[in-house]
């Protein structure tokens, strides 16, 4: 971790902050403003301490190190787009006639040998200090709480290492960790993880499951971590084929599982797959709390780090975060893996404020009449890609998905009934939209054909608007307009709701000669001036099937929260935000920089 900081020194993309901040919403506050910065940063906090607590940590914390395609960059040590060319030549190897080609496909088969991790005998950097039984105190690492309504403070950044009931399978994953006291943590083990697949396992048999924690070192395990890997393949494969060279591997000292040998920390310890506790609520990347659950409870049997350990954290909530790079860099580097199952793909893109899970674009070669439809439903099929919510599919003729722009222009001057598929199937356990956890609909947008052929729409002012929609729906504030020029004008409507939206988009059909799509908000909560949030507060806010209301080239969609009105049974969630207090005092020390403009343009 050390060389990162010297690296992110050297290329100005370190500060250093000498003050005294506290563990418990300070550092996490900083590092959220900091995030969203043009000019973001990585954060090296020198003084962390806990008032909570009564304590001074001795312990540096480092943050946002992902902030930046600068900084993405040097963590990966090469261009994203080269190692998504390696991989895509990883794909196509095979064995050309001639020695020629025998000898290159040798050649290339023997630079692989560095891929695989390295188990290594003795003592590790990462076990120079050693805590182990009664010593055991997690209270002594400075893990911080991040948000006014989290259960308590959570390891964010934390690599998790198990392995199946035989030890044949290795599995690297982050998830967060809620300290539930000085040696035990709760795992957020989401029912789609491979973790949670060897958890069931252990379950089954009845015998504890050993996991092992690392914090820090090279931050390309970080990335490993969080990257789509087919079930049974060790993440730790990716690093040494990005680094060329072999992970290097130590065993845990009160259980088999091995570890970083450069890790700063490792908390290492096991798992009763009958001793379940509550966890959470936490301030999650999708920028609303999750609910208390829960999950299991991992028993720390001991904590070794380096001498002079870092502790690497990193904080979540509404975008953009440090999570965009790293979501950006799965993207890029996983193309080539996605296309082996779905080889009509060109190219796609999940926008971070459509929280990754919940949209993404797809750019494809149609060659028939319904094969965008037909490659919906393979998309949804592939891993994680099974857990996104809306799939929007263009044709190679489309602009780049990256031009949010065009391909936004591109796409609403394609929008018809005919071409939307409103389907079902699991979701992300961390949505909150669907009736029912871990399942419920699904949009799909065919977009790979011509432009729609429809009737001019006759644009009129905002204010116009707003007084001829008040006149059929009195409980309607203020509207806003977006795409007036393209075959789908966009209005979006803030209102404060007294029923359901359906009736109202129905009361709403006479002014479907000024517009095409309503999306209706919140008037107590949403800017509807602000297209990139409120993009942001749709996904999250909609179940296809309940949500959207189509009729002929007339379409709303509801992005209201949910309750009784909709038969909706479950805790509607609150969005994260900072405290006030804090962000006020944070800024009079001078820890902070932002004006009235900033707090207004990310919902702060």
């Amino acid at each position: 971790m050390n060389n990162i900081i010297e690296l992110f020194r050297q290329h100005n993309l370190l500060k250093v902050i000498q003050e005294s901040v506290d563990i418990d919403f300070e550092i996490p506050h900083i590092a959220f403003v900091e995030a969203k910065k043009e000019d973001s940063k990585a954060l090296l906090f020198l003084k962390p301490v806990s008032k909570r607590l009564g304590k001074e940590f001795h312990i540096p914390v480092l943050m946002n190190i992902f902030g930046s395609e600068k900084a993405l960059k040097l963590i990966f040590g090469k261009d994203i787009e080269a190692i998504s060319k390696d991989i895509d030549e990883l794909m196509r190897l095979r064995i050309e006639a001639g020695f020629r080609g025998k000898a290159e496909f040798l050649t290339k088969l023997l630079s692989f040998k560095n891929i695989p991790p390295k188990r290594v005998s003795g003592k590790g950097i990462c076990q120079e200090f050693i805590k182990q039984g009664d010593k055991v105190n997690l209270f002594n690492i400075p893990i911080l709480t991040t948000w006014p309504e989290d259960g308590g403070a959570f390891i964010t950044m934390g690599q998790i290492y198990t392995q199946s009931l035989d030890g044949r399978l290795q599995n690297l994953g982050m998830y967060r960790m809620q300290v539930h006291d000085k040696n035990h943590l709760g795992v957020h083990w989401q029912i789609h993880k491979d973790g949670m697949h060897f958890f069931n396992e252990y379950k089954k048999e009845g015998k504890k499951m050993p996991v092992s924690i690392a914090i820090g070192g090279d931050p390309l395990y970080i990335w490993c971590a969080q990257a789509p890997m087919p079930y049974g393949f060790f993440e730790l494969l990716l690093y040494g084929f990005i680094r060329g060279k072999k992970a290097k591997l130590i065993k845990s000292l009160t259980n088999p599982i091995y570890v970083p040998d450069d890790a700063d920390f490792v908390l290492e310890g096991w798992i009763d797959p009958q001793n379940l506790a509550l966890e959470g609520p936490f301030g999650d990347h999708t920028g609303f709390y999750t609910p208390k659950e829960l999950y299991p409870v991992m028993e720390v049997t001991c904590i070794t780090s380096k001498l002079e350990p870092i502790y690497h954290a990193t904080v979540v909530g509404k975008p953009p975060i440090e999570d965009k790079y790293m979501g950006q860099a799965t993207a890029r580097i996983f193309l080539p893996l996605l296309k082996t199952t779905t080889p009509e793909l060109i190219d796609y893109d999940m926008p971070e404020n459509g929280v990754f899970h919940n949209l993404i674009l797809a750019k494809m070669e149609t060659r028939y009449v319904g094969h965008a439809k037909q490659f919906m439903h393979a998309f949804w099929g592939v891993g994680q890609m099974s857990f996104v919510k809306h799939a929007i599919f263009v044709g190679d003729n489309a602009p780049s998905l990256q031009d949010r722009e065009s391909i936004s222009r591109f796409i609403l001057n394609r929008v018809s009934k005919e071409n939307i598929i409103i389907s079902e199937g699991i979701c992300d356990a961390l949505d909150h939209a669907s009736p029912n956890a871990n399942y419920g609909g699904k949009l799909g947008l065919d977009c790979t054909g011509d432009e729609v052929e429809s009737d001019l729409k006759e644009i009129i002012d905002d204010t116009v608007l707003l007084d001829k929609m008040s006149l059929l729906c009195r409980e309607i504030k203020s509207v806003k307009q977006f795409m007036t020029d393209t075959k789908t004008p966009v209005t979006f409507v803030a209102i404060k709701k007294e029923r359901l939206m359906q009736e109202v988009f129905r009361l709403l059909r006479p002014v479907k000669k000024y517009t095409k799509l309503l999306v209706f908000v919140n008037s107590e909560s949403d800017d509807i001036e602000n297209l990139y949030m409120l993009i942001w507060k749709v996904v999250n806010n909609i179940d296809a099937k309940r949500d959207i209301f189509l009729e002929d080239e007339f379409f709303g969609i509801d992005a209201t929260k949910k309750g009784a009105l909709e038969g909706y049974n479950r805790e509607w969630p609150n969005v994260v935000n900072c405290d006030k207090n804090v962000l006020d005092d944070l800024r009079k020390r001078g820890l902070v920089e932002f004006d009235e403009e900033f707090l207004r343009k990310f919902w702060i």
